[in-house]
This record gives structure tokens, sequence and C-alpha cells, in this order.
């Protein structure tokens, strides 16, 4: 299995990105990541995914556990220690999807 920072340094660079909104469908804001230590890798995984899928929907919560590597399985013994990954396991067994909003640095 690649290790989540092997994954981290796969993915495109968010250090223009100064955070990402995740929207409910009703225009709710659902959850903020932001550029700043201890969320700056959900960050580039959800911005990622936003790219690749343009919301993150079942697909792109499944794709997001696989990139989490072994902190998905971590998030699945420990439901609450990592709300992000909690996030993406319940849009992957059916919860509502979410849009993101990205905010640029300025």
């Amino acid at each position: 299995m690649t290790s989540f920072a092997e994954v981290l340094k796969s993915l495109p660079s968010v250090a223009g990105v100064e955070r990402i909104d995740l929207i409910d469908a009703i225009g709710t804001l659902a959850a903020t990541l932001e550029n700043k230590p201890g969320q700056a890798g959900s960050l580039a995984v959800y911005h990622h995914l936003l790219r690749e899928h343009g919301r993150i929907d079942a697909a792109a919560a499944k794709a997001g556990l696989d990139l989490y590597a072994e902190h998905t399985e971590d998030a699945r013994r420990n439901p609450g220690k990592h709300p992000n990954i909690d996030r993406l396991l319940a849009i992957a067994a059916g919860g509502a999807a979410l849009s993101g909003r990205v905010t640029a640095k300025t």
C-alpha cells in the first residue's frame, strides 16, 4: 500500500489555495478545509477530487478513501478521529454529495 505521504507528493500543489468550502445541496456550508498545518493534506485530497470529479459524490469519495491510504482504515476503526475521511465514508455509503468552492490565496 502506498503511504499517505507518498500520495500527497503525487497530487498537484495547493500552494495557491487558501481554502475549500464544501457546500451541501441546499447551499449550506458543510465544512471548510484551510491551507494550514493539520489540514493541508486533506485540502490537497479534496482539491484533487473536485478537479477530477467536479463534486464530492460517491465515486469521488471512494477515490478519496483510496488516496487517504492507511488513514482510511484508522478512520473506520476510530469514528471521529479523522472527520475529513469520515465525511468521505458517509458519502461513499450513500450520503449526499457536496460541491466545493475553492478560494485562491490573494
